[in-house]
Protein backbone atom coordinates (compact mmCIF):
# COMPACT_ATOMS: atom_id res chain seq x y z
CA UNK A 1 0.00 0.00 0.00
CA UNK A 2 2.72 2.46 0.83
CA UNK A 3 4.61 1.84 -2.79
CA UNK A 4 1.32 1.99 -4.29
CA UNK A 5 0.57 5.71 -2.66
CA UNK A 6 4.22 6.81 -3.49
CA UNK A 7 4.05 5.75 -6.95
CA UNK A 8 0.99 7.62 -6.76
CA UNK A 9 2.26 11.00 -5.70
CA UNK A 10 5.54 10.53 -8.12
CA UNK A 11 3.38 10.32 -11.43
CA UNK A 12 1.42 13.36 -10.64
CA UNK A 13 4.82 14.97 -9.30
CA UNK A 14 6.69 14.37 -12.59
CA UNK A 15 3.79 15.50 -14.68
CA UNK A 16 3.96 18.47 -12.70
CA UNK A 17 7.60 19.31 -12.91
CA UNK A 18 7.60 18.60 -16.89
CA UNK A 19 4.06 20.65 -17.30
CA UNK A 20 5.88 23.51 -15.57
CA UNK A 21 9.05 22.91 -17.41
CA UNK A 22 7.08 23.54 -20.99
CA UNK A 23 5.09 26.81 -19.37
CA UNK A 24 8.85 28.11 -18.95
CA UNK A 25 9.79 27.28 -22.75
CA UNK A 26 6.98 29.31 -23.90
CA UNK A 27 7.59 31.70 -21.89
CA UNK A 28 11.10 32.33 -23.10
CA UNK A 29 10.01 32.24 -26.32
CA UNK A 30 8.04 35.54 -25.87
CA UNK A 31 10.69 37.44 -25.40
CA UNK A 32 14.87 37.56 -24.66
CA UNK A 33 13.97 39.48 -21.36
CA UNK A 34 12.96 36.44 -19.71
CA UNK A 35 15.93 34.24 -21.05
CA UNK A 36 16.79 33.78 -17.08
CA UNK A 37 14.19 31.74 -16.60
CA UNK A 38 16.10 29.24 -19.03
CA UNK A 39 17.65 28.01 -15.30
CA UNK A 40 14.57 27.16 -13.96
CA UNK A 41 13.42 24.79 -16.53
CA UNK A 42 16.54 23.21 -16.87
CA UNK A 43 16.64 22.65 -12.97
CA UNK A 44 12.84 21.26 -13.34
CA UNK A 45 14.30 18.44 -16.31
CA UNK A 46 16.85 17.58 -13.50
CA UNK A 47 13.89 17.37 -10.77
CA UNK A 48 11.84 15.63 -13.26
CA UNK A 49 14.80 12.68 -14.10
CA UNK A 50 15.23 11.73 -10.25
CA UNK A 51 11.17 11.84 -9.81
CA UNK A 52 10.52 9.50 -13.03
CA UNK A 53 13.76 7.44 -11.61
CA UNK A 54 11.82 7.32 -8.20
CA UNK A 55 8.85 5.70 -9.60
CA UNK A 56 10.41 3.16 -11.65
CA UNK A 57 12.23 1.88 -8.92
CA UNK A 58 9.11 1.79 -6.81
CA UNK A 59 7.16 0.03 -8.92
CA UNK A 60 10.37 -2.35 -9.71
CA UNK A 61 10.16 -2.99 -5.93
CA UNK A 62 6.20 -3.77 -5.47
CA UNK A 63 5.73 -5.55 -8.84
CA UNK A 64 9.40 -7.64 -8.69
CA UNK A 65 10.28 -6.85 -11.72
CA UNK A 66 11.77 -4.19 -14.44
CA UNK A 67 8.48 -2.16 -15.51
CA UNK A 68 8.56 -2.80 -18.54
CA UNK A 69 5.43 -5.51 -19.01
CA UNK A 70 2.85 -2.77 -20.78
CA UNK A 71 2.19 0.29 -22.16
CA UNK A 72 1.83 2.55 -18.94
CA UNK A 73 5.12 0.90 -17.73
CA UNK A 74 6.95 1.42 -20.71
CA UNK A 75 5.56 5.14 -21.54
CA UNK A 76 6.82 6.00 -18.32
CA UNK A 77 10.53 4.62 -19.13
CA UNK A 78 10.43 6.19 -22.70
CA UNK A 79 10.11 9.65 -20.44
CA UNK A 80 12.66 8.43 -18.36
CA UNK A 81 14.68 8.15 -21.24
CA UNK A 82 13.90 11.43 -22.71
CA UNK A 83 14.90 13.25 -19.55
CA UNK A 84 18.71 10.93 -19.97
CA UNK A 85 18.88 12.17 -23.09
CA UNK A 86 18.55 15.45 -21.71
CA UNK A 87 21.07 14.73 -18.62
CA UNK A 88 24.07 12.88 -20.30
CA UNK A 89 26.71 15.68 -19.97
CA UNK A 90 28.11 15.02 -23.08
CA UNK A 91 25.62 17.34 -24.67
CA UNK A 92 25.39 19.98 -22.25
CA UNK A 93 27.01 22.42 -24.67
CA UNK A 94 24.17 21.95 -26.92
CA UNK A 95 21.44 21.35 -24.49
CA UNK A 96 19.39 24.62 -25.58
CA UNK A 97 18.66 21.89 -28.69
CA UNK A 98 17.68 19.13 -26.59
CA UNK A 99 15.43 20.90 -23.85
CA UNK A 100 13.09 21.60 -27.05
CA UNK A 101 13.07 18.52 -28.01
CA UNK A 102 13.03 16.28 -24.39
CA UNK A 103 10.73 18.32 -22.63
CA UNK A 104 7.81 18.08 -25.17
CA UNK A 105 8.45 14.24 -25.33
CA UNK A 106 8.33 13.96 -21.93
CA UNK A 107 5.84 15.78 -21.36
CA UNK A 108 3.10 14.44 -23.75
CA UNK A 109 4.39 10.65 -23.15
CA UNK A 110 3.76 11.54 -19.58
CA UNK A 111 0.61 12.94 -20.35
CA UNK A 112 -0.83 9.88 -22.35
CA UNK A 113 0.74 7.42 -19.86
CA UNK A 114 -1.20 9.28 -16.61
CA UNK A 115 -4.28 10.00 -18.42
CA UNK A 116 -7.68 8.24 -17.96
CA UNK A 117 -7.04 6.35 -21.23
CA UNK A 118 -4.57 3.82 -19.48
CA UNK A 119 -6.12 2.99 -16.28
CA UNK A 120 -6.55 -0.79 -16.33
CA UNK A 121 -2.77 -0.97 -16.66
CA UNK A 122 -2.20 1.24 -13.98
CA UNK A 123 -2.17 -1.72 -11.96
CA UNK A 124 1.10 -4.16 -11.26
CA UNK A 125 0.30 -7.21 -12.97
CA UNK A 126 2.15 -10.75 -12.41
CA UNK A 127 4.37 -11.89 -15.64
CA UNK A 128 3.12 -14.71 -18.21
CA UNK A 129 5.74 -17.58 -17.70
CA UNK A 130 6.97 -16.23 -21.04
CA UNK A 131 8.23 -13.04 -19.74
CA UNK A 132 9.56 -13.91 -16.54
CA UNK A 133 13.06 -13.83 -18.05
CA UNK A 134 16.26 -12.48 -17.71
CA UNK A 135 15.74 -10.87 -21.34
CA UNK A 136 12.75 -8.59 -20.64
CA UNK A 137 15.58 -6.51 -19.17
CA UNK A 138 17.44 -6.60 -21.98
CA UNK A 139 15.78 -5.95 -24.72
CA UNK A 140 13.07 -4.19 -23.89
CA UNK A 141 14.99 -1.45 -21.78
CA UNK A 142 17.28 -1.23 -25.32
CA UNK A 143 14.08 -0.79 -27.90
CA UNK A 144 12.59 1.74 -25.48
CA UNK A 145 15.96 3.59 -25.37
CA UNK A 146 16.38 3.59 -28.74
CA UNK A 147 12.88 4.80 -29.50
CA UNK A 148 13.93 7.28 -27.34
CA UNK A 149 17.15 8.28 -28.88
CA UNK A 150 15.49 7.88 -32.43
CA UNK A 151 12.62 9.53 -31.73
CA UNK A 152 14.35 12.77 -30.07
CA UNK A 153 17.28 12.85 -33.39
CA UNK A 154 14.90 12.51 -35.72
CA UNK A 155 12.61 15.48 -34.20
CA UNK A 156 15.98 17.31 -34.98
CA UNK A 157 15.95 16.24 -38.47
CA UNK A 158 12.16 17.56 -38.98
CA UNK A 159 13.29 20.94 -37.46
CA UNK A 160 16.62 21.10 -40.46
CA UNK A 161 13.86 20.22 -43.04
CA UNK A 162 11.05 23.16 -41.52
CA UNK A 163 14.20 26.24 -42.00
CA UNK A 164 15.15 24.73 -45.15
CA UNK A 165 11.66 24.81 -46.40
CA UNK A 166 10.75 28.10 -45.10
CA UNK A 167 13.81 29.36 -46.88
CA UNK A 168 12.88 28.07 -50.12
CA UNK A 169 8.85 29.28 -50.01
CA UNK A 170 10.30 32.51 -49.00
CA UNK A 171 12.20 32.59 -51.87
CA UNK A 172 9.21 30.99 -54.32
CA UNK A 173 7.32 33.83 -52.44
CA UNK A 174 9.16 36.62 -53.48
CA UNK A 175 9.41 35.82 -57.42
CA UNK A 176 5.61 35.14 -57.36
CA UNK A 177 5.01 38.30 -55.98
CA UNK A 178 7.44 40.29 -58.68
CA UNK A 179 5.99 38.38 -61.47
CA UNK A 180 1.65 39.31 -60.78
CA UNK A 181 1.59 42.23 -58.19
CA UNK A 182 1.22 45.34 -59.33
CA UNK A 183 2.67 48.33 -57.41
CA UNK A 184 2.51 52.11 -57.21
CA UNK A 185 5.51 54.24 -57.48
CA UNK A 186 5.53 54.78 -53.73
CA UNK A 187 5.56 51.03 -53.13
CA UNK A 188 8.13 50.48 -55.62
CA UNK A 189 10.39 52.65 -54.12
CA UNK A 190 10.17 51.26 -50.84
CA UNK A 191 11.05 47.65 -52.13
CA UNK A 192 13.46 49.02 -53.65
CA UNK A 193 15.21 50.31 -50.45
CA UNK A 194 14.35 47.56 -48.70
CA UNK A 195 16.05 45.28 -51.65
CA UNK A 196 18.76 47.43 -51.36
CA UNK A 197 18.94 46.41 -47.16
CA UNK A 198 18.26 42.91 -48.10
CA UNK A 199 21.31 43.05 -50.28
CA UNK A 200 23.49 44.13 -48.57
CA UNK A 201 26.89 42.04 -48.00
CA UNK A 202 27.32 42.32 -44.56
CA UNK A 203 23.07 41.92 -43.94
CA UNK A 204 23.23 39.29 -46.31
CA UNK A 205 26.43 37.22 -44.50
CA UNK A 206 24.82 37.52 -41.17
CA UNK A 207 21.54 36.49 -42.14
CA UNK A 208 23.04 32.94 -43.96
CA UNK A 209 25.82 32.52 -41.88
CA UNK A 210 23.56 32.10 -38.97
CA UNK A 211 21.22 29.78 -40.83
CA UNK A 212 24.03 28.00 -42.19
CA UNK A 213 25.03 27.47 -38.79
CA UNK A 214 21.54 26.59 -37.00
CA UNK A 215 21.38 23.73 -39.75
CA UNK A 216 24.68 22.76 -38.94
CA UNK A 217 24.25 22.34 -35.79
CA UNK A 218 20.90 20.11 -36.40
CA UNK A 219 22.55 17.91 -38.02
CA UNK A 220 25.13 17.57 -36.40
CA UNK A 221 23.58 16.34 -33.48
CA UNK A 222 21.00 14.60 -34.82
CA UNK A 223 23.24 12.54 -36.42
CA UNK A 224 24.72 12.33 -33.46
CA UNK A 225 21.78 11.24 -31.29
CA UNK A 226 19.96 9.10 -34.48
CA UNK A 227 23.68 6.90 -34.01
CA UNK A 228 23.14 6.12 -30.56
CA UNK A 229 19.47 5.11 -31.16
CA UNK A 230 20.39 3.04 -33.89
CA UNK A 231 23.25 1.29 -31.52
CA UNK A 232 20.32 0.50 -28.89
CA UNK A 233 17.82 -0.66 -31.76
CA UNK A 234 20.21 -2.74 -33.09
CA UNK A 235 21.02 -4.65 -29.71
CA UNK A 236 17.29 -4.95 -29.05
CA UNK A 237 16.49 -6.38 -32.28
CA UNK A 238 18.93 -9.31 -31.25
CA UNK A 239 18.13 -9.45 -27.84
CA UNK A 240 14.92 -10.28 -28.83
CA UNK A 241 15.56 -12.77 -31.49
CA UNK A 242 17.39 -14.52 -28.78
CA UNK A 243 14.71 -14.22 -26.59
CA UNK A 244 12.22 -15.16 -28.99
CA UNK A 245 14.27 -18.57 -29.94
CA UNK A 246 14.48 -19.06 -25.57
CA UNK A 247 10.56 -18.58 -25.77
CA UNK A 248 8.98 -19.88 -29.11
CA UNK A 249 11.54 -21.98 -30.31
CA UNK A 250 12.34 -19.59 -33.87
CA UNK A 251 14.59 -16.39 -33.67
CA UNK A 252 11.98 -14.38 -36.44
CA UNK A 253 8.63 -15.11 -36.53
CA UNK A 254 7.49 -12.39 -38.84
CA UNK A 255 4.81 -11.02 -36.06
CA UNK A 256 3.74 -7.30 -36.80
CA UNK A 257 6.12 -5.82 -33.66
CA UNK A 258 9.09 -7.70 -35.30
CA UNK A 259 8.31 -6.86 -38.85
CA UNK A 260 8.00 -2.78 -37.86
CA UNK A 261 10.92 -2.93 -36.02
CA UNK A 262 13.09 -4.46 -39.02
CA UNK A 263 11.38 -1.96 -41.05
CA UNK A 264 12.39 0.99 -38.73
CA UNK A 265 15.94 -0.66 -38.70
CA UNK A 266 16.40 -0.51 -42.65
CA UNK A 267 14.80 2.74 -42.80
CA UNK A 268 17.56 4.17 -40.57
CA UNK A 269 20.39 1.86 -42.39
CA UNK A 270 19.31 3.98 -45.24
CA UNK A 271 19.75 7.01 -43.30
CA UNK A 272 23.36 6.42 -42.36
CA UNK A 273 23.67 5.26 -46.51
CA UNK A 274 22.57 8.71 -47.56
CA UNK A 275 25.32 10.28 -45.13
CA UNK A 276 28.15 8.29 -47.16
CA UNK A 277 26.40 9.55 -50.38
CA UNK A 278 28.09 12.54 -51.53
CA UNK A 279 25.63 15.75 -51.34
CA UNK A 280 23.04 13.59 -49.70
CA UNK A 281 24.31 14.48 -46.28
CA UNK A 282 21.92 17.15 -44.93
CA UNK A 283 18.58 18.30 -46.51
CA UNK A 284 18.21 14.41 -48.17
CA UNK A 285 19.29 12.28 -44.81
CA UNK A 286 17.05 14.44 -43.02
CA UNK A 287 13.97 13.41 -44.82
CA UNK A 288 14.68 9.83 -44.36
CA UNK A 289 15.09 10.62 -40.80
CA UNK A 290 11.74 12.34 -40.30
CA UNK A 291 10.13 9.03 -42.39
CA UNK A 292 11.86 7.22 -39.13
CA UNK A 293 10.00 9.45 -37.12
CA UNK A 294 6.89 8.10 -38.73
CA UNK A 295 7.47 4.24 -38.36
CA UNK A 296 9.12 4.23 -34.80
CA UNK A 297 5.56 5.40 -33.63
CA UNK A 298 3.83 2.87 -35.97
CA UNK A 299 6.25 0.47 -34.46
CA UNK A 300 5.99 1.39 -30.82
CA UNK A 301 2.57 2.34 -29.92
CA UNK A 302 0.65 1.49 -33.70
CA UNK A 303 0.81 -2.09 -33.82
CA UNK A 304 0.16 -2.29 -30.15
CA UNK A 305 -3.93 -0.91 -30.57
CA UNK A 306 -3.85 -3.91 -32.84
CA UNK A 307 -3.85 -6.54 -30.31
CA UNK A 308 -2.32 -9.06 -32.46
CA UNK A 309 0.48 -10.95 -32.71
CA UNK A 310 2.84 -12.72 -30.32
CA UNK A 311 3.68 -9.68 -28.53
CA UNK A 312 0.09 -8.79 -27.84
CA UNK A 313 0.40 -11.10 -24.76
CA UNK A 314 1.84 -8.35 -22.49
CA UNK A 315 -1.52 -7.22 -22.06
CA UNK A 316 -3.23 -9.71 -21.07
CA UNK A 317 -1.73 -10.53 -17.37
CA UNK A 318 -3.16 -11.90 -13.98
CA UNK A 319 -4.02 -9.25 -11.35
CA UNK A 320 -1.28 -9.08 -8.47
CA UNK A 321 -2.91 -11.00 -5.34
Amino acid sequence: MIFSTLEHILTHISFSIVSIVITIHLITLLGNEFIELYDSSEKGMIALFFCITGLLVTRWIYSGHLPLSNLYESLIFLSWGFSIIHMVPYFKEHKNFLSTITAPSAFFTQGFATSGLLTDTHQSKILVPALQSQWLMMHVSMMILGYAALLCGSLLSVALLVISLRKVLRIVANRNNLLHDSFSFGEIQYMTQRRNVLRNPFFLSYVNYYRFQLIQQLDHWSYRIISIGFIFLTIGILSGAVWANEAWGSYWNWDPKETWAFISWITFAIYFHTRTTQNWEGFHSAIVASIGFLIIWICYFGVNLLGIGLHSYGLFTLTSN
